[in-house]
C-alpha cells in the first residue's frame, strides 16, 4: 500500500461544509495496544459500521497502522496513518494523537521505540510493587506471554489479576489495586512526541483534551494555560469531538480552537470489548456543517490519506 498524492483522496462526502457524523472516526485501538480487535478485525468492523474514513492510533505503536495499510483494498476505507504517545510533564499527563505521519521516517520510529521502552519499565514496576503490596504473583509462562505483547499496560495485568483470581473484574483489578501502586516511571515529554510527529510529516493533536490523569477534569483557565503551553512546542490541533464529552465540553474545545486557529478532529476511542464504546460514537453533530477546524485537518491530511490497491496496481 503506499501514499496517491497524484489524484484527489477524499470523496465529495468529507469536503465542507456536509458530512455525516459516522463517516469519519479517527482514534481506535486493536490488539497491538490495549484494544481487543486485531488489526484486520478492526477493518472488518470499521466497514461494518459504515465509516469511511479511519485512523488507528495505538498506544505508543504504529505496527496496528503499517498492517492495516498493506491489507487494505480498493473498495476499504481510507486510512490516516495514526498513533497516540502517553506523555507527562510538570503541568501533568497528555495523550497526544499524529496523523498522516511518514511510517519510514525516522524521528517517529524513534519515539515509538523509546516510549514502548518507557512502558516496558512501567510495567514491570507495576507488577513488582502489586507483588510487595499486596502478594499477587502470576507463573511464569503469564509474564512471558504478557512481556512480549507488542504494548502491555494496565488493562492486561488487570486481566491476569481476574484470571488467577485476585480480581472479579478488570475494572476493579485496575481501580483498586494497579492504580494504587506508585512508583517513578518515565514518560516521553509532549514536547518530544509533538517534534517527532511534525518531523516525520505528521499532524500533531492534543487527545481528549478536558481529561488528564485519571479522573482528573480539565478546564477553564487550566485548559487553556496547558494548551498554550503544548502551542509553544508545535501542536496543532485539539480532539473537539470525543465519545466521553458532554456539549459543555466540546464547546470549550471548539472555542479553543477557534481562538488559536486550531485543526479539530474526531473520535470515538475505541477498544473492542475492553471498553462500552462504539465505532463512529465520537458526538460529531450528524446535520450540521461541519466545523471550520475539523474541515481545515481534512484538507489537510488529504495528501497523507491511504487508499487500497489492487494487487496487479502492488506488483
Amino acid at each position: 500500500m503506499e501514499r496517491d498524492t497524484d489524484r484527489p483522496a477524499v470523496p465529495a462526502e468529507y469536503r465542507a461544509p456536509y458530512a455525516p457524523a459516522w463517516c469519519v472516526d479517527l482514534h481506535m485501538h486493536t490488539t497491538v495496544s490495549d484494544g481487543t480487535d486485531t488489526p484486520e478485525q478492526l477493518l472488518a468492523n470499521v466497514k461494518k459500521a459504515g465509516i469511511r474514513l479511519f485512523s488507528v492510533t495505538d498506544h505508543d505503536a504504529i505496527y496496528g497502522a503499517e498492517v492495516l495499510a498493506r491489507v487494505l483494498e480498493p473498495e476499504d476505507p481510507l486510512l490516516l496513518s495514526g498513533v497516540e504517545f502517553s506523555c507527562k510533564d510538570t503541568l501533568g499527563k497528555y495523550h497526544i494523537l499524529g496523523y498522516g505521519y511518514d511510517p519510514e521516517a525516522a524521528a517517529i520510529r524513534k519515539m515509538v521505540e523509546v516510549s514502548h521502552g518507557y512502558r516496558i519499565e512501567k510495567v514491570l514496576g507495576r507488577l513488582a510493587r502489586l507483588r510487595e503490596e499486596f502478594g499477587i504473583e502470576f507463573p511464569d509462562e503469564d509474564l512471558r506471554t504478557l512481556m512480549a505483547m507488542h504494548n502491555p499496560g494496565k488493562p492486561h495485568i488487570g486481566n491476569l489479576m481476574v484470571r488467577h483470581g485476585y480480581a472479579p473484574d478488570r475494572g476493579t483489578a485496575i481501580k483498586e489495586y494497579i492504580n494504587k501502586v506508585h512508583f517513578r516511571g518515565r514518560y516521553v515529554a509532549p514536547e518530544e512526541a509533538i517534534q517527532a510527529i511534525l518531523k516525520s510529516g505528521g499532524i500533531p493533536i492534543l487527545a481528549h483534551p478536558s481529561y488528564g490523569s485519571g479522573d482528573e477534569l480539565i478546564v477553564g483557565d487550566e485548559m487553556e494555560e496547558r494548551l498554550r503551553r503544548l502551542l509553544e512546542f508545535g501542536i496543532q490541533g485539539v480532539e473537539a469531538f470525543y465519545s466521553g464529552f458532554s456539549d459543555k465540553l466540546i464547546a470549550e474545545q471548539l472555542t479553543l480552537a477557534d481562538r488559536y486557529h486550531l485543526y479539530v478532529t474526531a473520535g470515538s476511542d475505541y477498544h473492542g470489548s475492553n471498553k462500552m464504546i462504539e465505532l463512529g460514537e465520537n458526538n460529531l453533530p450528524q446535520q450540521e456543517p461541519l466545523p471550520e477546524g475539523l474541515t481545515r485537518f481534512l484538507e489537510a491530511a488529504e495528501p497523507r490519506m491511504i487508499r487500497g490497491r489492487g494487487r496487479e496496481e502492488e506488483r
